[in-house]
């Protein structure tokens, strides 16, 4: 329960409905008691049990006298009513009585749930909400160690069963055990001697129920983890469904899924069957104690003489009453193992720590004035450093390039200057101010970022575009759209800028998809523009539109470009040459050539190839 203490904080905006809930279950309880206590008179009166009382019994103010007075004034008011009205008159006059508790028990148990579900579907809503504010929120590098599929099967799979689970927590802990106690009270008014039989075997039977669940949260977490690689699985498999047939690897593919599934199909029998067990087994315990109050009860009817028989068989009906919320509560305290374990993983990514935090005090920037100041970097992901004791300045208006081998820290430097990761030693300031003295916002606001992988959403292109700038005009778009060199293409789309592009922009070529991403970094207007690798993935044809377009993008701009291509960046006023974290050579184009040194070498081996 330890988890759900923590979930329970989306519960307080709701507690009206839980207050509402346990009111309407308290009365279907006692209502549900009532209904089968209602059924004596009838049997009495059916099997003309009843005990000729003739004069109106007196109470004595006593527990045992109340007992006694209680069926005696039941059997005075039966002996009266029929002699006065009739036998089938009064018989029709309680089934009224009891037709009218069981609406009553319903009416409440509608309205118990329907609070319920309004309390649950809100926490759900709630928590939903606040696990995508934090995956949003989450930094980069929690997603190196974690699959996509596993936080999607967090944020759906998880809660759902959580959703599950909630609902059987009030059900176990008001509905049920106030039935319950109503029944056992209502027994021991009937016969206390059976009634205390019956409780001494209701823990040993909780006992045995409780032994058949212990493993089912260590079973229900490796089903969790088990759905969150089936998802993680079906994403990379329809993300890379070009590259799966293209190598023939479908079977290789469908093992691998087989496989995970099978294990979900193993772990999932596993839960489902110890489930299974609660309520047969909690039911088979039930029907032993009915089959021994049977035994006991007959010989308190037939050889005693202390208990009338429509008194006794109200009492089994009671007894069986006991059974219904007995089973429901040893199948929720399952779903509630069940939700545990759910809830702790969905705890878990909602204390994880963001990482990228604001200072208390951090200041707003809106304005870049002078330059940008990279001083002493050391940095690393894991063991090794990725970049060493690296220094660069960028001055204002200023194009640096960034060149060097694969793994030599180039998009290292567009991470740590946007904030996706945090220097380790060392610091980068804006305008002297250090970017971690500044609000994330107010520091990604002044910066805007192409990157070699064109990421597009399944929306219109006016969406993709105005993604920084939400409230922008049609004409600004298309202002835009013409300095990226796209709406030479985005003009003939059927419906324009309202053009639907595709999951991830399928419906656009590689070329395309760039020019949109750099349309929507010139729409968003920011004075520091990082460009990561922006034309290395695309032809000739589109890499000279690219080029053409960053260009335009960069004109008044300070601009960080990562380049792979070199010929993309000779016009650089600096080109600083990386190797294995450290700046190895930097210089304008001209310069590093006539120095005949690192730089030169990328340079012709790339005209080679």
């Amino acid at each position: 329960m330890s988890y759900y203490k923590k979930i329970y904080r989306f519960a307080k905006p709701y507690k009206r409905q839980i207050w509402l809930n346990i009111f309407f279950n308290v009365l279907y309880a006692l209502f549900s008691t009532l209904s089968l206590i209602a059924v004596i008179p009838v049997l009495k009166v059916i099997f003309n049990d009843t005990k000729p009382v003739f004069v109106k019994p007196v109470y004595n103010n006593d527990l045992q006298s109340f007992k006694d007075f209680s069926q005696d004034y039941l059997n005075y008011f039966l002996t009266t009513s029929m002699k006065e009205q009739g036998q089938f008159t009064v018989l029709m006059y309680i089934i009224g009585f009891i037709i009218t508790i069981f609406m009553l028990k319903n009416l409440c148990n509608y309205l118990a749930m329907y609070f319920i579900t309004h309390m649950r579907n809100g926490v759900i809503k709630d928590l939903r909400t606040e696990l995508y504010g934090k995956v949003v929120g989450l930094p980069s590098s929690y997603y190196n160690n974690t699959s996509k599929g596993d936080v999607i099967a967090k944020v759906t799979n998880d809660v759902n069963e959580i959703s599950y689970a909630f609902l059987n927590i009030l059900e176990m802990i008001v509905k049920e055990p106030l039935t319950i106690l109503f029944t056992l009270g209502f027994m021991a008014w009937l016969s206390p001697k059976l009634t205390l039989f019956v409780l001494v075997f209701m823990p040993v039977a909780g006992f045995i129920i409780s032994k058949v669940g212990k493993s089912l949260k260590k079973q229900s977490m490796r089903v969790q983890q088990q759905h969150g690689m089936i998802l993680s699985t079906l994403e990379e498999t329809v993300g890379g469904l070009k590259v799966i047939k293209s190598f023939t690897a479908e079977g290789l593919f469908k093992e691998k899924f087989r496989s995970i599934n099978h294990q979900l199909f193993r772990y999932s029998n596993k839960v489902s069957n110890r489930q299974n067990l609660a309520s047969p087994l909690s039911e088979l315990l039930g029907i032993i104690v009915i089959g021994v109050l049977l035994v006991y009860g007959g010989y308190l009817v037939f050889e005693d003489k202390t208990m009338e028989a429509g008194f006794f068989l109200g009492y089994i009906l009671l007894a069986y009453n006991i059974l219904t919320p007995a089973k429901d509560i040893s199948k929720a305290s399952y779903a509630l193992k069940r939700g545990n374990a759910s809830a702790e993983r969905v705890i878990t990514l909602l204390e994880t720590d963001v990482e990228i935090h604001d200072k208390p005090d951090a200041i707003e920037k809106h304005q870049f004035e002078k330059g940008i100041r990279l001083e002493n970097i050391n940095f690393r992901y894991e063991e090794e450093n990725v970049l060493k004791d690296f220094s660069l300045t960028v001055p204002k208006g200023q194009t640096v390039a960034l060149v060097g081998q694969s793994g030599s820290g180039k998009s290292t430097i567009a991470n740590l200057l946007t904030r996706f990761y945090d220097v380790q030693e060392g610091s980068i300031k804006i305008d002297g101010i250090d970017i971690r003295d500044l609000t994330v916002h107010s520091l990604r606001s002044l910066m805007g970022l192409v990157t070699q992988d064109s990421i597009l959403f399944n929306d219109t292109i006016r969406n993709n575009v105005s993604l920084g700038k939400p409230d922008a005009t049609d004409e600004e778009i298309l202002d835009a759209l013409k300095i990226a060199n796209a709406y030479e293409f985005v003009k003939d789309l059927p419906e324009g800028i309202h053009t639907n592009i595709g999951d991830s922009g399928n419906k656009l070529s590689g070329g395309q998809k760039q020019r949109l991403s750099i349309a929507r970094a010139v729409l968003k207007n920011p004075p520091i523009m990082i460009l990561d690798e922006a034309t290395s993935a695309l032809d000739t044809e589109s890499e000279r539109l690219v080029q053409q377009a960053l260009e335009n993008m960069m004109q008044n701009r300070t601009s960080v470009v990562i380049a792979h291509r070199l010929s993309t960046i000779q016009k650089a006023d600096k080109i600083v040459v990386m190797q294995k974290g450290r700046i190895v050579e930097q210089g304008t184009h001209d310069e590093l050539i006539n120095h005949d040194g690192t730089y030169k070498k990328l340079v012709m081996m790339q005209s080679f190839e």
